[in-house]
């Protein structure tokens, strides 16, 4: 009995990666998008409810429905435009053009991308300039250094081994766990 859940399981599961993957084909940019503000929001559903530890009944839809919209509009298409960029910069496929490509990727576009985040965060959540300005001098190093702990090693990875069209997906589900950080170090007033 356990078995056949299992084998049902695992079938749906391929069906529903199929599905992604005809989806991906047909619509990349758009299907990229909507995985990362949809991650995006995840991440943020695992900070209310693990991190923050708010249950369901305090858990903050408007904030998530924000994150979400910084996962559509600003997450999305900035990281998956900087990957094609970042692929044509540094050519092939190689673990040296991967190891370029992350050392790219960590040092010119990590830091911007995650000041710009913080800072969206913060004007969506109504802060003025002063007091975003303030949060980002407290929050910004602690966040860039755990990024630097987390990202180069999935990066290598990711441009080793993924596709072009699966990097953005792939970073995404990796960033559950890091959106899940962000979103509450973003949030934390």
């Amino acid at each position: 009995m356990c078995l056949l859940f299992f084998t049902f399981k695992v079938g749906r599961m391929a069906g529903l990666w199929r599905s992604y993957q005809a989806l991906m084909t047909k619509y990349p940019w758009r299907v990229q998008i909507v995985t990362a503000g949809s991650l995006v929001g995840v991440g943020d559903v695992v900070s209310q409810q693990l991190i923050e530890r708010r249950g369901l009944a305090q858990h903050n839809v408007q904030r998530t429905a924000k994150m979400m919209s910084i996962g559509f509009v600003f997450v999305g298409p900035v990281i998956g435009s900087w990957y094609k960029v970042l692929d044509r910069l540094v050519v092939g496929g190689a673990k040296s053009a991967a190891m370029k490509k992350m050392l790219i990727d960590q040092v010119c576009f990590a830091p911007c991308f995650l000041g710009a985040f913080l800072c969206i965060s913060g004007a969506l959540n109504g802060l003025t300039v002063e007091e975003n300005v303030t949060k980002l001098k407290r929050d910004y190093t602690d966040a860039l250094i755990a990024n630097y702990y987390l990202w180069p090693p999935v990066q290598i990875a990711n441009f080793y081994f993924i596709p072009l069209h699966h990097r953005l997906a792939v970073v995404q589900i990796v960033a559950v766990a890091w959106n899940s950080y962000l979103t509450w170090k973003a949030n934390k007033m």
